[in-house]
């Protein structure tokens, strides 16, 4: 008999959510005595962290603010971060940001808590989360970690992820555990109604990749799949609006906000799959933001799992036989977008993102996003490499061998979806 583990379903304590959640939300955190704010340069500079500080300053609590993460924070600015945090010693850390900011804050948060950690060794690949090689002690001893997202897209204010890169060897170290989790998520759409509107077309079109990949990975549960079907729903009904009409529809802005957090809360728990490795290595080598990497490729990797017969299984997997291109066609109708039988649902729904991405001007190929053909082709086999030994991909419904990851990339470049 084969025996399973158990499943689990894990997200902070507490996520508070409405307009305006910002100030009663972080009442609660009354009797503590030192907060440490990690922001951004844009965000201090803005004024957007003094709805932080305002109340901090009201209910008692002392505070310093760390604002020079850059985008893909980097282990010298954590070090240079770090420096303060050891000399201040915070009993909450409050990140504000997109997930850049919040990554940062988590690292920062680890290191203070466990300082003997090395990244190496934390930022090695499993199969199983709960049975690590490196197993991080909880995080909370010392101090409590609030993130508050003003990006509506990573969902790292509830997810036990962040991503850190070595600046000396350009090594991304992407870190996994639950321990990582933030104590508190404070989800509100009063810090995303200024949102320019390519920063909302790449956080919506990444939200609803988390929902796709979350929805059909091999660890999508009961509990994953209604997160994630009603993440995409939202993505696909709000993010034209949102994108359009800014700060004008603040429904569909607040609609684009919670759906980030729904998809996030999905894929803290089911994982992503191959779109995600795939465009985590297009990003970092061409320097494409995340969410568009992820829509220049999301389409043929939907082609690629929709398949009955895989050339390899997945290990591991919560079905009994390869159901993606069923699960594709669940999305379908989720989203009303008809069909007799899931060949046509599965048409049907690589059309309707097709379609979104043109309303949101993302473009439809990597090509047409302007990377030149030589430098593509010239370094294809290294990206294809390192997309296969990235950790999202075990989770992918089916197996990919590196000859299909390179055909993939060659389709997307292309922009061919059939």
């Amino acid at each position: 008999e084969r025996r399973e583990n158990m499943l689990w379903f894990k997200v902070p304590p507490k996520v508070y959510f409405k307009r305006g959640a910002i100030d009663p939300a972080l009442r609660e955190l009354k009797g503590k005595k030192k907060a440490f704010i990690v922001t951004d340069r844009f965000l201090f500079n803005s004024g957007m962290s003094k709805k932080i500080t305002d109340v901090l300053e009201e209910i008692g609590v002392d505070y310093q603010i760390f604002f020079d993460v850059k985008p893909d924070p980097d282990l010298s600015t954590i070090n240079k971060a770090f420096t303060m945090v050891k000399a201040y010693e915070p009993d909450v850390f409050i990140s504000m940001g997109g997930g850049s900011p919040m990554d940062a804050a988590k690292i920062l948060w680890l290191m203070y808590e466990q300082p003997d950690v090395k990244f190496e060794d934390v930022a090695m690949r499993f199969l199983d989360i709960r049975k690590r090689i490196c197993d991080l002690p909880a995080l909370g001893k010392k101090a409590d970690m609030v993130a508050i997202p003003t990006t509506s897209g990573t969902g790292s204010e509830v997810t036990p992820f962040a991503v850190i890169t070595d600046d000396k060897t350009h090594i991304k170290y992407p870190i996994a555990d639950y321990a990582l989790t933030p104590t508190m998520a404070i989800v509100d759409p009063d810090l995303v109604d200024t949102m320019p509107p390519g920063l909302c077309a790449a956080g919506g079109i990444d939200a609803l990749v988390h929902a796709v990949e979350a929805y059909v990975s091999i660890m999508a549960t009961n509990f994953t799949n209604s997160m994630a079907l009603e993440a995409a729903k939202k993505v696909f009904k709000y993010l034209p609006r949102s994108y359009h009409e800014g700060k004008n529809d603040p429904l569909a802005r607040e609609k684009m906000h919670y759906a980030a957090t729904l998809a996030g809360m999905a894929f803290a728990n089911a994982f992503l799959g191959l779109c995600h490795s795939m465009a985590h290595k297009l990003g970092a080598m061409y320097n494409v933001p995340h969410g568009i990497a992820n829509a220049l490729l999301i389409c043929q990797v939907i082609r690629f799992n929709a398949s009955d017969a895989p050339t390899k299984q997945a290990a591991f997997a919560q079905y009994k036989y390869p159901n993606a291109k069923e699960k594709y066609g669940q999305i379908a109708n989720q989203l009303k977008l008809g069909g007799k039988n899931d060949d046509e649902k599965l048409e049907l729904l690589i059309n309707a993102i097709q379609g979104l991405k043109k309303e949101i001007n993302i473009p439809l190929s990597i090509r047409e996003y302007g990377i030149p053909e030589k430098e593509f082709f010239d370094r294809l086999d290294e990206l294809t490499e390192m997309a296969f030994d990235d950790q999202c991909t075990g989770a992918n419904p089916r197996y990919p061998l590196m000859k299909e990851i390179k055909e993939l990339y060659i389709k997307a470049y292309e922009g061919v979806t059939d």
